[in-house]
């Protein structure tokens, strides 16, 4: 049985992309109408208004016209939630009771052999981090601290909780006991070298270890709290081949089911709040590696919810770290509200201290929108009891309402603020309308969210306009297009121009149809796309079977295209020699110049 990419069977690969259809694998995630032959919806891997996310039943391809992402289901899966090929097709294949056979058993072979081991290497220190804290002298004092803290055994299991002893080398014996490199430790961030001398020491001493898992559920760092006096209160594990923070979000193995299921996610500040949370039965909080949100930490929330609730610590500090981190997830396209913690408490404390149920109805529910959270923060640096504190802050209030798109809100928050300063709402709202006024010139008006976003992100992906191409460009996406479509065109196109494809990504897809077809394997854009190992190949794949046409070939056209792409080498060489000549003319070289002359009629005449 051959191989598909990942080293999973082909069989299996086919059976995930015919039981997963994929108008019904999109439509999880995205809001789709039927347009004629193709289904549209707002894209989820970038922000927009007008739909150029494309879905085209026929071919079960997805294509954005916007950002350039497309491919099969097993890719939209793949991108929508972050996942490795290998993971798409086992989760897909899992919902659909397709048998992986004894692949699973064989995965490991093809992960790098130092991954492999370091994935391990973590797995069997969460257990012994765990062992210690629950059965152990050197895990007494560290247990009575959590109980006292309200995570009992129950929690301490559901997060495999753990304990590093206050000794150098615990982890150092256990992993070269079971025959583990220690460099190849250390490099994955187990283990630290000796500040003297030769060997390696733990990592971690005398704290309290949360393992930090992978999408896979597996563990792939840690982060150590510290039981007693001293900094850093925690250290979290370096970045390592298996660990990078800022694509990494605490609890997310536990809590996506249940963010789907909701639309939401609160995104907490520490893992003490995640698991209170949990403890409560709010099972969609997750936690950022630090306070500093990632683009691509808010582009995995966006792959799996539409709202986010920012529940940071009450202190300047959490409040700060809201006001920098929300933009970063309104970029991404992703609606969020901030919860108003009391000052003085984190949500863990405000949790133990007042339950779930009240944390739900009065932090949750009660979460404000973005603007709301800055008027109110605005509104902290201003005395309003005196009448220039008052026109003050009404003015930068303004500023803050004028720039939002809906009417609706405008008048709401303007009506707010009417209530709080003295001065009417008709005279509010006319400085808004000036204010707005003075901005139609700016390159700021409008959602700020969405220009910020589409000045950066967004613009850097490259999307070609067929319109707009080159004629030789043009006519490979067609020949690529008739390849797509018949194994008949595909034979033609590989006896008359083989791979001579003026451009590199071309050329790789024609290799690799004609490999496809040569298996026997029928026409099946999906189908085929699963057997490319790249993914710009696959985006452009997606781009041009969603092109406009070309309908049915014949040999003429496939002769007038291929005589196209043939031609543009010779256009090139001709053009370089005319430039030679004229070089060769200003340097006084008649001679030379007429050779070149000769050489061009040459090239004319091919």
């Amino acid at each position: 049985m051959s191989n598909g990419q990942g080293g999973i069977p082909e069989s299996i690969i086919e059976s995930v992309l015919q039981q997963h259809d994929i108008v019904d694998t999109v439509s999880r995630f995205v809001h789709l109408t039927k347009q004629g032959k193709y289904m549209k919806g707002l894209c989820p891997f970038h922000s927009e208004k007008t739909p150029s996310f494309t879905v085209t039943p026929e071919k079960q391809i997805f294509y954005c016209y916007g950002c350039g992402t497309g491919g099969n289901a097993i890719k939209f899966r793949m991108e929508i939630e972050g996942l490795s090929f290998p993971e798409a097709v086992k989760t897909m294949a899992e919902e659909s009771h397709i048998s992986m056979g004894d692949w699973q058993g064989r995965e490991a072979a093809h992960v790098n052999p130092e991954t492999a081991r370091l994935l391990e290497a973590y797995e069997l220190t969460a257990k012994l981090y765990h062992f210690l804290l629950k059965n152990t002298e050197h895990g007494k004092a560290a247990m009575e601290y959590l109980r006292s803290r309200g995570i009992g055994d129950k929690l301490i299991d559901q997060f495999q909780i753990g304990y590093a002893p206050n000794r150098w080398d615990t982890l150092v014996q256990f992993l070269e006991k079971r025959e583990y490199p220690l460099e190849e430790m250390e490099r994955g961030g187990l283990l630290s070298e000796r500040s003297e001398g030769q060997g390696y020491v733990d990592k971690f001493r005398d704290r309290i270890m949360f393992p930090i898992h992978g999408r896979s559920g597996k563990p792939i760092a840690f982060a150590g709290r510290i039981l007693g006096e001293g900094q850093p209160k925690y250290l979290n594990s370096p970045e390592t081949r298996l660990f990078n923070k800022g694509r990494v979000l605490y609890n997310l193995h536990q809590a996506k089911n249940a963010i789907r299921k909701q639309r939401q996610v609160i995104l907490f500040e520490g893992y003490g709040d995640v698991i209170s949370a949990w403890d409560q039965d709010i099972q969609n909080g997750v936690a950022a590696m630090g306070t500093a949100l990632t683009e691509n930490q808010a582009l995995m929330i966006k792959g799996m919810c539409d709202e986010v609730i920012l529940c940071y610590d009450g202190d300047r500090a959490g409040q700060a770290a809201a006001m920098k981190n929300f933009p970063i997830l309104e970029e991404a396209g992703l609606q969020v509200k901030i919860a108003l913690i009391p000052e003085g408490l984190d949500p863990d404390d405000f949790i133990r201290k007042h339950g779930g149920e009240r944390f739900r109805n009065q932090i949750v529910d009660g979460a404000v929108t973005t603007t709301k959270f800055k008027l109110i923060n605005l509104k902290k640096n201003h005395i309003l009891l005196e009448g220039g504190g008052q026109i003050a802050y009404s003015k930068e209030a303004v500023k803050l309402i004028a720039p939002l798109s809906s009417p609706t809100e405008r008048e709401v928050y303007l009506r707010e603020l009417a209530a709080e300063v003295d001065v009417s709402f008709e005279t509010l709202k006319q400085e808004c309308n000036e204010e707005r006024e003075a901005m139609k010139n700016n390159e700021d008006y409008g959602d700020n969210n969405t220009k910020r976003w589409n000045n950066g992100r967004q613009q850097n992906r490259h999307v070609p306009t067929p319109n707009l191409l080159p004629a030789y460009h043009a006519a490979e996406r067609k020949l690529i297009a008739w390849m797509l479509q018949d194994d008949e065109a595909a034979q033609y196109v590989n006896e008359h121009l083989g791979e001579a494809f003026n451009l590199d990504d071309h050329a790789a897809i024609a290799a690799y149809l004609y490999a496809y077809y040569a298996q026997g394997k029928p026409p099946d854009t999906s189908r085929f796309m699963s057997s490319l190992h790249d993914d710009r190949l696959e985006k452009t794949v997606s781009s041009i079977s969603m092109m406009d046409g070309p309908g049915e070939w014949s040999i003429q056209m496939l002769d007038d295209c291929i005589r196209e792409v043939l031609k543009y080498p010779r256009k090139k060489e001709y053009d370089l020699k005319k430039e030679e000549m004229i070089a060769a003319e200003r340097a006084g070289d008649s001679v030379r110049a007429a050779q070149i002359a000769l050489e061009m009629i040459a090239l004319e005449r091919q």
